[in-house]
């Protein structure tokens, strides 16, 4: 049995990553946010502190918290709420472990594909470059501040994770009412590649990373078999027994969320391939869009 602790312990990984855990024994610490009044609040980002000792003699931290992405128009207080949230909340955790006597072995955190940016057709793996939007940008320097962990002798991981597919939220959940209207349809032109993974996959390389040893540095969390947007549709029409006829007009996206996140959350060409996971030994429970939106939606 080991002591886990973990950040963003109550979003759509975190609760998944807490529940199996727990089933296989293991001890979690979940590190809360809140005021320093509130003695079940372990750090506040936002006001610089995080409890003097709180992860003292835990064997991993995973690091899951951070704004999300995909709420609301990319404005320049968005994009600054986004870049503290993880870029000097991560500078802040790491900054802790490194005044513990007992640290944790490992330091698994949170990351993104939108480490690559638009990219086409091209596969794209750990060893490919970053791209050279706000995303990229933004995941280039969250890892940084991750990879700080190695100077104080710990492990570090950091999961590139794709869409992940659930039903209890995420892309996936705000999709599901106009798809099960009739109106979900392809964005775009459909072509451009989506990364994509199946919750119970994405928390299986969470833990995977944490017993695996040889794994560090950046790590895809993506299925093995991307799909394209108009794949995608298709597949998730099948799945709710709806027609997906119409596309969906770019047009009206972009009034609602601003062009920039459009552009590098939904048009964005992703074709990720998760070679470290493949090349270590992980089994993915979910290799294909279909079976990982029929589990997601009628498991």
């Amino acid at each position: 049995m080991s002591r886990i602790a973990i950040t963003g312990s109550s979003g759509l990984i975190g609760t998944a990553l807490r529940k199996r855990l727990l089933a296989q024994g293991h001890e979690v610490v979940r590190v809360l946010r809140g005021n320093d009044s509130d003695p079940a609040a372990l750090w506040k980002p936002e006001q610089g502190w995080v409890r003097p000792g709180a992860l003292e003699g835990c064997d991993a931290l995973v690091h899951l918290g951070g704004s999300s992405i995909g709420d609301g128009r990319w404005t320049e207080r968005r994009k600054k709420e986004l870049s503290a949230s993880r870029i000097e909340a991560t500078r802040l955790l790491v900054d802790h472990l490194a005044t513990l006597d007992h640290k944790p072995s490992v330091l698994v955190s949170a990351s993104a594909v939108g480490f690559y940016g638009d990219r086409g057709d091209e596969e794209l793996t750990e060893e490919s470059p970053a791209g050279h939007d706000f995303l990229a940008g933004l995941v280039v320097d969250w890892e940084r501040e991750v990879s700080r962990a190695e100077t104080l002798g710990m492990r570090t991981v950091m999961l590139r994770f794709g869409v992940v597919l659930a039903r209890e939220g995420g892309a996936l959940g705000r999709m599901l009412l106009p798809f099960k209207l009739g109106a979900g349809g392809r964005i775009g032109n459909g072509r451009q590649w989506m990364a994509w993974v199946s919750l119970a996959d994405a928390v299986g390389a969470a833990i995977y990373a944490i017993e695996t040893d040889s794994l560090r540095g950046p790590v895809n969390v993506t299925a093995p078999h991307p799909a394209t947007n108009a794949e995608f549709t298709k597949a998730l029409g099948s799945a709710l027994h709806r027609p997906t006829l119409l596309p969906t007009p770019t047009f009206g996206l972009k009034l609602l969320l601003g062009g920039e996140a459009v552009d590098g959350l939904l048009l964005a060409s992703q074709r990720v391939l998760p070679r470290k996971l493949e090349a270590s030994g992980f089994a993915f429970t979910h290799a294909d869009v279909q079976s990982a939106l029929q589990a997601a939606l009628h498991g």
